[in-house]
């Protein structure tokens, strides 16, 4: 379950404001206290009921020309600010079921009731409307590998909605959430924490039912260059391909380039590169290899 932050009342502020003081040394995002040190300025901003407004109308006079030169999400989000460094502000709009977008194009672009989690920390809070529901679940990551089919200890928490006004603290890899239709449009403000190695993040939606991760949902640049370089028969992609599959220092790099070299590589005993990925030091290759094994075997799981 996200963190639950209460704040004080608090005057309203402009968005330069809360600009300013994110970009201050008061502010640290890498860690969950200091994101959470930004709960009363995040706070301050939603207590000003006019700045989103106004800045949907001023794009709307130059054509959306901000969003469309900055914003890299979807129609969903308005972003606030460009990307900085360390945070990205944002406010993301929640249709209702009734709403002409989602009868037209469905719930899928919302991620309505696709349970899920982030690849990073972030503060929200409710700022226009009822608020999305949420089915909320917490789950440890430290002993997940992250592959597709993988068992995890799931735990429910709550139902409950972003109402106006209140605030959670989202933790990467910890928090899930399966999100229901607000009951009329509602529209939440972010604070998104960037972490270093925020291109290596993973992000899962589960299978609630088995219990199970039903799939990764992010996809690197550098996986998909590595396997585009393999799959074109290039030798220097293939000895990259072994170079990181043996030492890369993130997992589902070396799971990637272990699974390029056995799909590509000419002449490659698949069953003796199967077993060697059963001994690798990466959990992921591990638990990939015995599995594709077991399969071959006829064995269950």
């Amino acid at each position: 379950m996200p963190r639950l932050i209460t704040t004080a009342p608090v005057a309203p502020i402009d968005l330069d404001a809360l600009v300013d003081w994110c970009e201050g040394s008061d502010f640290d995002p890498t860690h969950e206290e200091g994101l959470a040190a930004a709960a009363p300025i995040l706070a301050g901003l939603a207590a000003n009921r006019t700045f989103l407004s106004d800045m949907a109308i001023a794009e709307l006079k130059t054509r959306c020309a901000g969003q469309r030169q900055d914003n890299p999400y979807s129609a969903q989000v308005m972003l606030l600010r460009p990307a900085g460094g360390k945070y990205v502000l944002r406010a993301a709009f929640w249709p209702s079921s009734r709403d002409h977008v989602v009868r037209m194009s469905g719930s899928a672009p919302f991620l309505y009731d696709v349970p899920h989690d982030h690849g990073f920390d972030f503060l929200t809070v409710g700022y226009l409307g009822p608020g999305y529901w949420s089915d909320y679940y917490s789950y440890d990551a430290a002993p997940v590998a992250g592959a597709a089919g993988e068992k995890v200890a799931l735990r429910f928490v709550e139902r409950s909605r972003l109402a106006e006004g209140r605030m959670l603290l989202y933790r990467a890899n910890s928090d899930i959430h399966a999100q229901r239709p607000a009951d009329a449009l509602s529209v939440s403000l972010n604070i998104l924490a960037i972490a270093p190695d925020q291109g290596w993040r993973r992000q899962y939606r589960f299978d609630l039912e088995r219990g199970t991760i039903a799939e990764v949902m992010t996809l690197s640049s550098a996986q998909m260059l590595l396997e585009i370089a393999v799959a074109a028969g290039s030798a220097n992609g293939l000895d990259i391909a072994h170079d990181f599959a043996r030492r890369h220092s993130v997992d589902a790099m070396r799971e990637t380039a272990w699974r390029a070299i056995g799909d590509h590589h000419p002449g490659l005993d698949g069953v003796a590169h199967l077993e060697a990925g059963a001994r690798s030091s990466s959990p992921l290759v591990r638990r990939q290899s015995v599995h594709a094994l077991g399969l071959l075997r006829n064995e269950p799981g």
